[in-house]
């Protein structure tokens, strides 16, 4: 079993997916609506398969009702990711910031020299 950031990140790998997070990013919609602007390239058990990944990994909850299956977004394990993200972008800035006053310092000693 995976770890959820693990899981999250494995489902965000796939530009299928990603497109699908951004549709119910706008709101929730029907396996058949978030099959439509894949329709030309892709079945819609392909598209089963990729929203039972996300579902897998936390990112979408599908309800039914009638006989209609209805995903919406997630963003719990969205958040996780920036989060976990965010720490090493904060290192990053930190070290560049270091960088620059080391880059500053040493000109203005060539030009003193």
């Amino acid at each position: 079993m995976k770890d959820r950031l693990s899981a999250t990140f494995s489902a965000l790998s796939d530009p299928t997916r990603r497109a699908i997070l951004a549709r119910l990013s706008e709101g929730e919609a029907s396996v058949t609506e978030l099959h439509e602007p894949f329709s030309s390239d892709m079945s819609l058990p392909a598209i089963t398969k990729h929203l039972k990944v996300l579902e897998n990994a936390g990112l979408i909850q599908k309800t039914k009702a009638a006989q209609w299956r209805t995903c919406s977004l997630n963003p719990e394990p969205l958040k996780e990711a920036s989060d976990w993200i965010e720490q090493y972008s904060l290192f990053w800035e930190e070290s560049l910031d270091r960088l620059d006053e080391y880059l500053k310092d040493i000109q203005k000693k060539n030009k003193k020299g």
